[in-house]
C-alpha cells in the first residue's frame, strides 16, 4: 500500500482535519466579513437539508436490516445479556461524570446566540414524554426527523418481524440489506459536501453572531479533554479492579496501551478490534466472551460518546441561555446520552442521529445541528479511545460474573 508515506494519524483523521480546517476558514471569513457573511448561509442550508432528508431512510434500513440478519444468538444469550447490562451501567457512569462536570463548569457560559425559533424546552409529564418519544399516532409521522426514537422502535420491530418469519422473510431481508447499502453510499456522497456546507455555515454564524462562539468551543474542549482522560484512568482502573482485583488492574494497564494508541491513530473502534482481542487474550479473558463482547461493543458501546452527548446538550443549553439544572433536563440528558452511546452508536452515522435526538427531544431549531457537529469532530480522538478500551474492560467484567473470582487463575 502506498500510504506508508503519510503519517497514520493524518491518514486516519484526514477528513476530520479537513472539516476542522474548513470550519476555521469559515470562521475567519465570518470575522472578516461580519454581517455580510450571511450570504454564505444558503450553502450551509443545502448541507443541512440533504442530511435531514436522508436520515430517516438511513436509520430505518440500517437498524431493520441489522436486526433481520441476526441468527443463532440463543446459545450466547447469557453473555449477551450480561454484556448489555454492563454496557448500560458503564454508559450511565460516563454520563453522570460528564453531567457533574458541565454543572460545575458550564461549557458555553458567556455565549448568547438568538438563532431562529430559540424555543423553550417542552415540559411534559414523564408518562406523556415517554409516549411521545417512543410512539407516534400515525405512520406518516414516523417519516420525520422530529420522531427519531419512534422510528428506531419501529425499525427494531420490523427487523425482528423479518427475522421471525424465517424463510419467507429472506427476500424482504435482502431488500433491507440492499437498501441499507444504498443509503450508506448516499450519505457518503452527501459528506463530500460537508467541508463546504459546514464552512459556509460557520462563516454565517461567526459573522452574524460574533467570534464569542469560538470561545465557547475552547471552553468546551477545556472541559472535555481533562474529563475524558480522568474517566479513562480512574473509571477503567476501577472496572479492572472489580473484575480482577489488583492483578486485574496490573494486567489491564500492561496490555491496554497498544489498543489505546491504535484507537487514537485510526479514529475507529472497529479498527481496534484485533489489538483489543489480543489484549483481552493476554489478560486472560475467555475467547468465547472476548470474541462476542469486543466486536459487538465496537458498534454499540460508546462511553466516549456518552460523555460527548452530555457536553453537546449542556453546550446548547448555554448557547440558548437556558439553565441546565433541575431533575427533568438532567434525567433527559442521561437518557439521550445512554441512547447515543449504547443504542444509536451502532447505527451508521450514529453521531448525527444522536445529535438529531438532542434537537428533537429539547426542541432546538435545526440551525443548532452544525454547532454540536463541530463538538463531535473535536472530541473524536479521545472519545474513540475511551469507546474502544471500554469494550476490553467490559469483557473482563463479563468474565468475572460468569467465571467467578478465580476466572483469571483458571485462564492462566
Amino acid at each position: 500500500m502506498k500510504k506508508n508515506n503519510i503519517p497514520s494519524f493524518l491518514h486516519s483523521y484526514r477528513f476530520s482535519l479537513l472539516l476542522i480546517a474548513s470550519i476555521v476558514f469559515g470562521a475567519l471569513l465570518g470575522i472578516i466579513m461580519k454581517k455580510d457573511a450571511a450570504m454564505f448561509k444558503p450553502l450551509g442550508d443545502i448541507f443541512l437539508n440533504l442530511l435531514f432528508t436522508v436520515i430517516v431512510p438511513l436509520v430505518f434500513f440500517s437498524i431493520s436490516s441489522t436486526v433481520a440478519a441476526m441468527t443463532n444468538l440463543r446459545r450466547l444469550g447469557k453473555i449477551l445479556l450480561l454484556m448489555v447490562l454492563i454496557f448500560v451501567a458503564t454508559g450511565l457512569v460516563a454520563s453522570v461524570v460528564m453531567i457533574a462536570a458541565v454543572v460545575l463548569f458550564p461549557p458555553a457560559l458567556a455565549s448568547s446566540i438568538p438563532l431562529p425559533a430559540a424555543i423553550e424546552v417542552q415540559h411534559l409529564k414523564a408518562s406523556e414524554q415517554l409516549v411521545r418519544a417512543f410512539t407516534v399516532s400515525d405512520f406518516p409521522n414516523l417519516l420525520s426527523k422530529n420522531n427519531m426514537l419512534a422510528l428506531i422502535v419501529f425499525s427494531l420491530l420490523t427487523g425482528l418481524a423479518t427475522s421471525a418469519v424465517g424463510e419467507k422473510g429472506k427476500t424482504f431481508a435482502a431488500f433491507l440489506s440492499s437498501a441499507n447499502e444504498v443509503m450508506m453510499k448516499l450519505i457518503s456522497f452527501i459528506m463530500y459536501y460537508a467541508p463546504i456546507g459546514l464552512g459556509a455555515y460557520f462563516a454565517y454564524l461567526v459573522g452574524v453572531f460574533g467570534p464569542e462562539l469560538l470561545g465557547s468551543y475552547v471552553r468546551a474542549m477545556t472541559l472535555y479533554y481533562p474529563t475524558a482522560l480522568i474517566y479513562f484512568a480512574v473509571a477503567f482502573s476501577c472496572y479492572a479492579f472489580l473484575a480482577g482485583r489488583a492483578r486485574g488492574v496490573k494486567k489491564f494497564w500492561r496490555e491496554i496501551i497498544p489498543p489505546s494508541l491504535i484507537a487514537l491513530a485510526t479514529g475507529s473502534s472497529i479498527a481496534t478490534i484485533p489489538a483489543n482481542l489480543q489484549a483481552a487474550d493476554n489478560i486472560g479473558v475467555p475467547k468465547d466472551i472476548s470474541e462476542v463482547v469486543i466486536p459487538v461493543g465496537a458498534t454499540i458501546h460508546m462511553e466516549g460518546s456518552c460523555l460527548a452527548a452530555v457536553l453537546k446538550i449542556a453546550f446548547l443549553f448555554g448557547i440558548f441561555q437556558m439553565p441546565f439544572s433541575g431533575l427533568e433536563p438532567i434525567l433527559t440528558a442521561l437518557g439521550i446520552a445512554l441512547l447515543t452511546g449504547v443504542v444509536v452508536s451502532g447505527i451508521p452515522g450514529g453521531g448525527t442521529i444522536g445529535e438529531l435526538l438532542i434537537l428533537s427531544f429539547y426542541g432546538f431549531p435545526p440551525e443548532a445541528l452544525p454547532l454540536i457537529t463541530m463538538i463531535g469532530t473535536l472530541v473524536d480522538a479521545p472519545a474513540t479511545m475511551i469507546n474502544a478500551v471500554g469494550d476490553n474492560v467490559s469483557s473482563m467484567l463479563v468474565a468475572r460474573v460468569l467465571g467467578g473470582k478465580s476466572w483469571m487463575e483458571s485462564s492462566g
